[in-house]
This record gives C-alpha cells, structure tokens and sequence, in this order.
C-alpha cells in the first residue's frame, strides 16, 4: 500500500518512506492512498495479535510486512482493559498502563519499533521532534531512550503541563533532550511543522516527527480500540459507542478509522475541554483555528488539531456528512472538577481531567435517552494529575510503579523562546 498526502501536492510514498518522513513535504499528512476494504474479524490471541491482524493492509508490500507481527508485540505489551462502570452499561478504557501511564505508549512504542527496522542511507543521527501538550512527549521519549542513531527533541509550553508531567518530560537525559517554550502547545506545533518543511534544514539535519501526524503513531492507536470492541462483541453480540476525550484528534481518528475498517464500534462522540474548535465546527460553524486556553486538562489545550486534516480526507470534505456522522461535546473546568469529586463520592471511581470530561459527556448522552454500551477512553492514569485530582478526592492517588520510577530520577529542561528562529539556531547548533 502507497499513502499520499492530505493536500495534494506531494508524490505518494511507501509506509515505511512515511513512516521516515513524518510529513509529507507539501506540509499534508500522510494518509492511504485506498483505504482496505471493510473486513470481519475476531479478536486475537491477545492485544498485539489483534492489532497484527488489523493493520497487516496496510503493511501489504512493504519491506516492513514480515516485522510487523513483532512490532505488535514490542509495542503492545502491556493490557488496555475494559471495565464496567458502576452505572450498567458503561465502561472505561484503560489506556494508561504503560511506562509513562498514558494512552500515548502504545503508538510511541510502536512507532520506535518501526523505525528501528527501517533502513536509512545517512549515516547521520535521526532528530525526532515532537510538541507535546503533555503526555505525548514522555511517550515517545521512553520508546526511544538510548536508541542508537536517534535523537529526540520534545518541545513542551512552559508552565502549562503538569508538575508530573514536566517531570517525565525532562527525566530521561542521554539522547533526549527537553525545550521548554515559552509559550503554547500550538506554538511548539506550528514550530515542529516549520522544520519538518524546511529543507534548508533537512539538509544539515535529518529530521522526523512523532506526533499524531506520525502514520507511525496514528494507525496503531487503532488496536487497542478493535481490540475492546471485538471482545465486547464476542462476548455480549452487542456494538461498542465510545467517548473520546481528544486534542489533537489523533487518538478518536484512530477509533473512527477503525470503524471504517469493519470493527464493530458505534457512536463516537468527542470530548474537548474548554478549547471548543471542534464542537464550534461540529454545531454548524466554519472550522476555524483559535489560540489555545489553557485547562485543567491540559493533553487537550489545542486551538489548531492537525488531525482534522485527516478527518476531512476520510470524508472527502463533505461537512454536512462529517457534521451529520459525529458531535463534540465542550468541557468547563468546573464542570471536570465536579465530575471528578462526584463520581468519587458516589462511586469510588478516580479518573484524570481528560478522562472526566469524557465521563462527563457521556453522563450527558444517558440523560438524554442513549442506549446500549459505551465506553470512555481513559487517556492518562490520574496519578499524573494529583494536584488537581487529590484535593477533589480529599486524598492521594495511587502511583504506579513506572511512574514512581521516573519521578525518582531528576529531571531538566532548557528554555526556549516561542520562535521558529530559536528552533532552528537550537537544532542547527
């Protein structure tokens, strides 16, 4: 399978030139250039078995094909587990228990385990640039610690991550090195973007990327989604809906590519903080970019989704089907702070922010008549987020080994202006 860009402009690459690349050089993202017709399958042996089979299409002809079973199981070895909620009916997707407890690990790993494998004929370090709003870049830091002829450089806005965020971010030290900018995660972005097309640079230094905008990270993240629906299908005969608490639309793209694909998942509803780009586009108004606010959900603080991009594509542009297929819902921070003291109070159920808004949303779906099964994407375990989940909860959160074991070691970041020059001067030098 070839893959070509978002925009249009660029000539069509094999997955593992994508994979390399990062971004297309017309600045589009990489997506299919056919997407795999829909097929019917039932869950593997276990995670990784099932994210094989998924994603064996788009593997088809690629010097990576026969990796790919190995790949799965580098990057998929740790459990997403569905559990029931106390309400009947709903449940979580656990999709923190990795080593830096986020949902980001399985397509950092996945994406490191591919690189690994892919043949490159310059003899000179990879750069792997990535803007992280929090979790991403503790992620992709970890799957690519001390990975011989990588370097990584994570770029995070300065003061608007958690303390225990910022702490992963800058814990690793060897080839990963971290910029704090002084600015938004938009910023970083719009940063990271600008070198990936400059070529100016390409040429002094080879550069790739490991955001969502990643084939790398955004088609994985479709395994742990087939994998919960098809176990709950197998098991019950019933569909999967799910709540999606997202940012940059990577990690919801993953399950409605999935759905495209054949796997038995419903309605996927969105939900956003108070960053409201998308529920603004979603209720009938002109996608517009806006500057970012910052939240107690801080993953989601992003006015610019690159990945709308690829949810345009899947649709072919058309709006009205796009508006007609999804909603997105808005989250106040007072409304997650009270989602998060109640459902502890009532339930003894502890979540982080991201994951409370999708609670949130889908409490609102129940009261206005939603039936069946939902789940709600777990995004981060809330250990990360103790200053603001402990005073809710009126006492500490359970931290899980790995991340006792980040926090222990000591951690730096270098300041850096909001500048592209500043980038560009950093990563030259």
């Amino acid at each position: 399978m070839n893959f070509v860009s978002t925009r249009g402009g660029a000539p069509s690459a094999t997955l593992s030139q994508a994979l390399a690349a990062g971004l297309a050089p017309d600045g589009g993202l990489y997506v299919p250039q056919q997407l795999p017709a829909p097929r019917t399958l039932t869950p593997g042996a276990d995670l990784a078995a099932t994210t094989t089979a998924l994603l064996q299409p788009f593997f088809d002809g690629d010097a990576l094909a026969d990796e790919l079973p190995d790949i799965c199981a580098q990057a998929y070895a740790f459990e997403a587990p569905l559990r029931a909620l106390a309400t009947p009916g709903d449940h979580v997707l656990e999709l923190f228990h990795g080593p830096t407890a986020a949902f980001k690990d399985f397509g950092a790993r996945f994406l490191a385990a591919c690189l690994r494998r892919v043949p490159r004929n310059d003899a000179r370090d990879l750069t792997i640039l990535v803007a992280t709003s929090g979790d991403t870049g503790a992620a992709v830091a970890a799957a690519f610690h001390r990975q011989p002829g990588v370097r990584v450089v994570v770029l995070y806005p300065d003061g608007r991550v958690s303390p225990r965020q910022a702490h992963q971010l800058g814990c690793f030290g060897d080839n990963i090195h971290a910029l704090r900018v002084a600015g938004a995660f938009d910023d970083c972005q719009a940063m990271v973007k600008r070198a990936l097309n400059d070529e100016a640079l390409q040429a002094q230094v080879p550069l790739s990327s490991a955001n969502s905008i990643s084939l790398g990270r955004w088609l994985p993240q479709m395994g742990y989604y087939a994998d919960a629906a098809l176990r709950h299908h197998a098991s019950t005969g019933r569909v999967l809906n799910l709540v999606v608490p997202t940012g940059n639309l990577g990690n919801a793209l993953a399950a409605i590519l999935a759905r495209q694909l054949g796997i038995p998942l419903g309605q996927i509803v969105l939900a956003t903080n108070a960053n409201h780009v998308l529920p603004d586009y979603f209720d009938g108004a002109d996608y517009q970019a806006a500057a970012s606010i910052p939240t107690l959900a801080n993953a989601m603080d992003v006015g610019a989704p690159s990945n709308f991009e690829r949810l345009r594509w899947l649709y072919d542009g058309n709006d009205a089907a796009l508006r007609a297929a999804f909603s997105a819902v808005s989250v106040d921070d007072a409304t997650i702070r009270r989602t998060l003291a109640e459902r502890y109070r009532r339930y003894g159920e502890v979540f982080c922010p991201h994951t409370a808004t999708a609670v949130h949303v889908m409490e609102g779906l129940r009261a206005e008549g939603a039936t069946g099964d939902w789940a709600v994407a777990a995004t981060a375990h809330p250990a990360k987020f103790e200053s603001v989940v402990e005073p809710l909860i009126g006492g500490p959160v359970l931290v899980p080994e790995s991340l006792v074991g980040l926090l222990n070691r000591p951690a730096s970041a270098e300041p850096l202006a909001a500048e592209y020059a500043a980038l560009r001067h950093w990563l030259a030098a």
